[in-house]
């Protein structure tokens, strides 16, 4: 018994003033060639990597960022032009290699370009919903569709669905048949 209890006790020594230790970079050109060890701060429960990647005009810009971080979840959303995804590992320096590129997974959501919001987008990685969101600050209406992992549906303001091409506009018939349905309901129930 006396044992275990010195074990216990020389267990807690030695891990009572360890923190976590991750790679940290930022890198506009795609790679964390130039990446540092560092010592997490207090509370610091994970390592991250983070990728985005954007497409305007044929050209591609790809950054990406590591280091420590309070809360992490893995998570990807992909516009069509524009995606970003994140790692999480929770070990001494767990984040040392960059992370591969999300392959596609089967699923197929609507995304917007300068033409509409009719393109199809293939998802990758845990992308597992489509999401649309629209914004009208400081202008005129608009909408982006895509791809999203469930946990950022979950934390934010997208209005996200789980098939595909779930997230594609209604027709004009449908929504005038569903319009004339409630009026001819609420008639009949008044």
């Amino acid at each position: 018994m006396d044992l275990q209890i010195s074990v216990f006790l020389l267990f807690l020594l030695f891990t009572a003033g360890h923190s976590l230790r991750c790679y940290e970079c930022w890198s506009q050109t795609g790679s964390c060639a130039n990446q540092k060890e560092t010592a997490c701060p207090a509370g610091s429960s994970s390592c991250f990597s983070s990728t985005g990647v954007s497409q305007v005009g044929g050209i591609t810009t790809k950054a990406m960022s590591k280091g420590c971080i309070d809360v992490c979840q893995s998570a990807s959303y992909n516009y069509g032009y524009a995606r970003a995804y994140s790692s999480c590992c929770y070990t001494d320096l767990c984040n040392l290699p960059d992370p591969p590129d999300p392959v596609p997974n089967g699923k197929k959501c609507y995304t917007c370009d300068g033409n509409g919001c009719s393109k199809t987008l293939s998802c990758t990685g845990n992308e597992d919903r489509c999401f649309t969101i629209t914004d009208n600050i400081e202008g005129p209406l608009r909408v982006g569709k895509g791809c999203l992992s469930k946990n950022l549906c979950d934390a934010s303001s997208y209005s996200c669905c789980d098939g595909n091409l779930c997230n594609g506009a209604q027709s004009v018939t449908q929504s005038f048949l569903f319009l004339c349905c409630s009026l001819l309901s609420y008639f009949l129930l008044h």
